[in-house]
């Protein structure tokens, strides 16, 4: 029965915790950047025309250079990814998700260090998940 109990309040305060991250400015700054992307007719036309030509590559990666379109769809391809990257209201998303990547990252790493020092954390950060990046005394020698 205790277990049972212990299990519900671990559930409940890691509600908790979900309802501050949703809240934090790292989130709204996310969701903000997220909309403004998706609303943007001239952004969402860039992303629209690489994901069509992403379709076009893969056809042409079946058979690689001896495709008679291979060296026009790779520059195309190559164009339009430059061109989606370098909007910036994809520019700015791309950070707001790194930033909310990062704090998803440090907060699965606390937890599970928290636990123990051995637990292995997926990460979208390899810093994270070897424990040994910047600021953990790590091969760049801080900590």
């Amino acid at each position: 029965m205790l277990a049972t109990l212990e299990r519900i309040e671990l559930l409940e305060y890691a509600e908790d915790l979900a309802n501050m991250v949703l809240k934090s400015e790292i989130v709204e700054q996310y969701q903000i950047c997220l909309y403004k992307m998706q609303s943007n007719k001239e952004t969402q036309r860039k992303i629209k025309r690489f994901a069509s030509l992403k379709d076009l590559y893969e056809e042409v990666q079946r058979f690689g250079k001896y495709h008679p379109d291979y060296k026009r769809v790779m520059m195309q391809i190559r164009e339009a990814k430059r061109d989606m990257d370098l909007d910036l209201l994809v520019a700015e998303f791309k950070l707001a998700e790194n930033d909310l990547q990062t704090l998803l990252d440090e907060i699965s790493k606390l937890i599970g260090g928290a636990v123990s020092e051995h637990v292995k954390v997926p990460t979208g950060n390899p810093f994270f998940e070897t424990g040994h990046g910047c600021g953990s005394g790590g091969s760049c020698g801080c900590s």
